[in-house]
């Protein structure tokens, strides 16, 4: 074992199964540093001895998650993109880790480097979580001590989103009529009058819209119950399509049943082939000119609300929004505020009509 003095911290290290170990002990005295170098030391020697099997403990940690995604492609592909995500930043800032020497203070210091970067905490609580599902046993005794410390998941605002006011709605599809983009102003209409989700609306393609049955079906999608459902197609977007689907004639003088309905690039180099990538600069230059400061996903959140609001049955909702459960259409689907207000009005103006007016006798008594 050595120690040695970085600054005003005494740092410590030694060999172990192979490998150089190099911590810090956090501490200014030597003393402590040496205390900590031989509580590490048999640390890691007793949970050598413990969990799994010992090859498996002293791979770095990017040998093991790289084979974690492998298994993971074969059960969930749906959800690779995401989880790859999450693991490109594990193996960016602790790919070089020993399995057997991630501890709660490693996880820990994860979870502040990924803030200071400017992570959102929920985007850092999942990371952690993947992160512990990858150690496995080693990560369930981690779960336990985090949570005991409180250390394990990071506060997270519950922000339900918010549907957006009728005045509102028009206003956004005027700014879209407004932009230069022509795909960009079917996106809007569509997502106000679908609910689809943005990754559905990308994947789009022509024959997943029926023109003569006027249904557009869903392709990929987030969850099972969201793939392959149906959505009538209402008046309002039925125009928008076929104002770009006659620009989608000009721009690429035909149009094949696999080619994308909003496609890759933009002003004149589209590829029909290829599905757009983003929104995003579109979208904020659409907040800009409206006014209206929203989420891309809030534009879901209000069809679930006016749905909801028109007296649709919570079947017919959960069919078009794709829910798989009763508690995420109770998620999207909040009643604006003046509607309740609406509703206790109605409450007050019943109870008046049975109420005695003076030198009158009360509806109730003359019936």
């Amino acid at each position: 074992m050595w120690t040695i003095k970085r600054g005003n911290i005494w740092w410590y290290g030694f060999r172990f199964a192979g490998r150089d170990i190099r911590e810090s002990s956090k501490s200014t005295s030597k003393t402590i540093a040496k205390k900590a170098a031989e509580h590490r030391y048999r640390e890691l020697v007793e949970s050598f001895n413990g969990l799994e099997s010992r090859d498996q403990r002293v791979r770095p940690l990017i040998e093991v998650s790289d084979q974690y995604l492998e298994s993971f492609r074969l059960r969930s592909p749906r959800s690779v993109k995401f989880v790859s995500g999450c693991l490109a930043h594990l193996k960016r800032l602790l790919g070089l880790d020993m399995v057997i020497t991630i501890n709660q203070t490693r996880v820990e210091w994860y979870q502040n480097a990924r803030k200071k970067e400017g992570a959102a905490n929920k985007t850092i609580n999942e990371e952690v979580g993947l992160l512990l599902r990858i150690l496995r046993d080693q990560g369930d005794i981690l779960r336990v001590k985090m949570k005991r410390a409180g250390t394990l998941k990071w506060r997270v605002r519950n922000n339900i989103g918010k549907a957006l006011s009728l005045e509102q709605q028009s206003r956004l599809i005027d700014a879209a009529e407004a932009s230069f983009s022509t795909p960009f102003r079917l996106a809007v209409v569509m997502a106000l009058n679908t609910g689809c989700r943005d990754s559905e609306m990308k994947s789009l393609q022509w024959r997943q819209l029926n023109m003569e049955k006027l249904i557009l079906t869903v392709g990929k999608s987030k969850t099972d119950a969201g793939e392959g459902r149906t959505i009538p197609i209402n008046g309002s977007l039925l125009e928008s399509i076929e104002r770009h689907r006659e620009w989608y004639l000009k721009r690429f003088a035909m149009i094949q049943p696999k080619d994308y309905v909003f496609p890759f690039g933009r002003d004149r180099h589209y590829d029909k082939t290829r599905p757009v990538t983003t929104f995003k600069t579109a979208w904020r230059n659409l907040k800009e000119r409206s006014g209206i400061e929203v989420r891309w996903h809030d534009l879901r959140h209000t069809v679930g609300t006016n749905l909801a609001e028109s007296g649709a049955t919570d079947e017919t909702i959960m069919a078009i929004m794709g829910h798989v459960s009763r508690r995420m259409l109770t998620h999207y689907s909040h009643i604006r505020t003046e509607m309740k207000r609406q509703a206790m009005e109605s409450i007050q103006t019943k109870r008046s009509l049975l109420r005695p007016v003076a030198g009158e006798k009360s509806i109730a008594a003359k019936c």
